[in-house]
């Protein structure tokens, strides 16, 4: 059964149970996705920039977009404007998608992966989780990597507050330590 149907079916009953909302629109979704690599090395070697984004839309299935730099930092010899990052925004099927495998394929390849910590949240429900290896997605070929990149991965949630968006992770899959 696919995530959304699971949602829709399980999730959301029972969300609405625990918290005992009385509309249909109070129950936390997931909003959107937003997976981020920042790259630092950019500034050096621009050709770090292309293989990332390259990675990135194999491991997504979108196209990323470039983040540049908001202001001249001198010690870190960047200026504004220039490129130093690239993201993608998940939302609607290559959301539920990506977090499917996410939940089921990608982060069980982790090794000594004993969960993720429930301590990211923001306090407005959004979980962030922060990927050390590109190469543990199923879809990059190792050989093939010329550098490891790590990612942030944000999942939005309509939650109030942090307990909601947990519990609608937890409901959801996500594999929590505590």
């Amino acid at each position: 059964m696919a995530l959304k149907e699971h949602y829709k079916n399980e999730v959301a009953p029972k969300l609405k149970e625990t918290f005992g909302f009385k509309n249909l629109h109070q129950i936390p979704k997931i909003e959107k996705i937003v997976v981020n690599m920042g790259l630092g090395d950019a500034i050096q070697n621009i050709k770090i920039l292309d293989s990332a984004q390259a990675e990135l839309k194999l491991v997504t299935g979108q196209a990323p977009v470039v983040t540049r730099a908001k202001k001249s930092i001198a010690a870190f010899k960047l200026r504004e404007g220039m490129p130093i990052g690239c993201m993608v925004t998940l939302r609607q099927k290559k959301m539920w998608d990506f977090l499917e495998k996410l939940i089921n394929i990608t982060l069980p390849r982790v090794r000594d992966f004993r969960g993720i910590s429930g301590k990211a949240f923001d306090g407005f429900g959004n979980y962030t989780l922060g990927i050390k290896e590109q190469i543990i997605f199923p879809e990059i070929d190792y050989d093939k990597v010329d550098s490891v990149k790590g990612m942030n991965i944000t999942i939005v949630t309509t939650a109030n507050n942090n307990a909601e968006g947990k519990e609608l992770l937890k409901l959801l899959g996500m594999p929590f330590r505590n």
